[in-house]
């Protein structure tokens, strides 16, 4: 097991070696810089800041006053707003997409996975027709029709609550719904297809014809081995929602990290793009080494194999 831990660790830091790479060359390859404004300024003060910040440099040497300023878990200072670090940027704004992450998460686990469920366990009735029925428009419908639509009702209707900012635990109710919208119907989709093709097995109708209760059966034997696809899918699925998304958190006004990374995008500054795309890349591959490490826990019949 540590063996293999220790593999996929370093398997792990190339792949965000390799991300690192690319987005550095891509960002420093797009024409323009973050000092481009519309009012040019002097030339002296030009050479000032470029020089503050390496831009004067060949391309190799601010790579490595990057890589330097990494070692030391240092993204550097925005190019942007004067006197912040990407440090205090990720910081503010990665509590705000986590909460709205794990509320949505939340939401998503408690009804997906109960839906999914007693769908296969009602297959073609009622129950199983209901739950594909809310499970296709979960699917159909994107995220901000979703927002727009419970902005218009909850929020500008019936004024039960607000439509923008994070001021209280209402601001949380809407987005965190239209977030978790699409991965609550997935969820339901792949629970209801992989406890079907579970509860087929022989070794499930030997469960029953041994006389275990459906309790044990159920959720003992079937639902535990069904969760291995849905484990596969929340890897990703929860690094995604906890790092913010720039939608829903544009849509909402949400000073959460997915909006920064907007901004950033648009202001053109460097080091918070490659800071919270390195923050996010570093989270999706450590959720997908836990996710692998889950599988032997989940299915006592994977093992890791030399």
């Amino acid at each position: 097991m540590l063996k293999y831990v220790a593999k996929r660790i370093a398997t792990s830091l190339f792949t965000l070696w390799v991300i690192i790479t690319i987005t550095f060359i891509i960002m420093h390859s797009i024409p323009g810089d973050p000092l481009t404004r519309d009012k040019k300024l002097p030339e002296a003060i030009q050479q000032n800041i470029e020089a503050q910040y390496h831009l004067n440099e060949p391309l190799w040497k601010q790579y490595g006053y990057y890589f330097q300023g990494l070692a030391h878990g240092e993204f550097g200072p925005s190019l942007k707003y004067e006197g912040v670090t990407v440090n205090q940027i990720i910081s503010q704004g990665f509590p705000v997409s986590a909460q709205l992450g794990l509320s949505a998460l939340v939401l998503m686990l408690l009804i997906g996975i109960p839906a999914g469920v007693i769908s296969a366990l009602r297959q073609n009735q009622w129950q199983d027709h209901t739950a594909m029925f809310m499970a296709t428009l979960g699917v159909a419908i994107p995220n901000f029709v979703l927002a727009t639509l419970l902005i218009y009702i909850f929020g500008v209707k019936l004024e039960l609550l607000p439509t923008s900012r994070w001021v209280s635990w209402q601001s949380v109710i809407m987005p965190a719904v239209a977030l978790a919208f699409y991965p609550t119907a997935y969820i339901a989709r792949l629970t209801r297809s992989s406890m079907l093709e579970v509860i087929g097995q022989d070794y499930i109708r030997t469960a029953w014809a041994k006389g275990l209760s459906q309790r044990t059966v159920l959720y003992k034997h079937a639902l535990r081995n069904a969760l291995v696809p849905i484990v596969t899918y929340l890897g990703p699925l929860i690094a995604g929602v906890l790092t913010g998304s720039f939608v829903i958190e544009k849509i909402f006004a949400i000073p959460g990290l997915g909006q920064q990374f907007v901004l950033s995008i648009s202001n053109r500054d460097y080091t918070t793009i490659l800071g919270v795309t390195i923050f996010y890349a570093a989270f999706l591959i450590f959720m997908n080494l836990v996710v692998d490490l889950l599988y032997g826990v989940i299915d006592p019949r994977i093992r890791l194999g030399k």
